[in-house]
């Protein structure tokens, strides 16, 4: 079985990082969400470089923006999985996909919180309220 074949091969450190690389390329190709993650997070980091946050401030929002991607790179791969199983557990198992695009929401959730909190006492600051 090739699982258990490459589970018992001893890789070097290159060849695991370009697994790893593969990985997170095949969860981001084809998942609309991924687009939608990053372009918010572009906006986040215009937002951080216009404010002039600070290092902690920045430490925060990268923080927030690697968790919702984490999150979304797990989600993806409980999609996938879901996909490959037969119809007949797939039928009454639905929950777990709802599940996981519920761990995604929250995590959006909760950084775009932080980013509020980041961002608003600065934006307030600059224009003078």
């Amino acid at each position: 079985m090739i699982v258990s074949e490459r589970k018992n091969l001893k890789r070097p450190w290159k060849d695991k990082f370009h697994c790893a690389f593969k990985g997170m390329k095949l969860g981001m190709r084809g998942h609309s969400s991924f687009f939608v993650h990053f372009f918010f997070a572009s906006m986040v980091v215009a937002f951080a470089v216009v404010l002039r946050c600070d290092l902690v401030e920045w430490v925060l929002l990268v923080g927030c923006i690697g968790f919702v991607l984490v999150v979304e790179l797990l989600n993806s791969s409980i999609e996938m999985l879901f996909a490959i199983l037969p119809e007949n557990i797939r039928e009454n198992h639905f929950e777990v996909l709802d599940i996981a695009a519920g761990a995604v929401l929250l995590a959006s959730v909760f950084s775009s919180v932080v980013g509020c909190l980041v961002f608003i006492p600065k934006i307030i600051v600059m224009i003078g309220l």
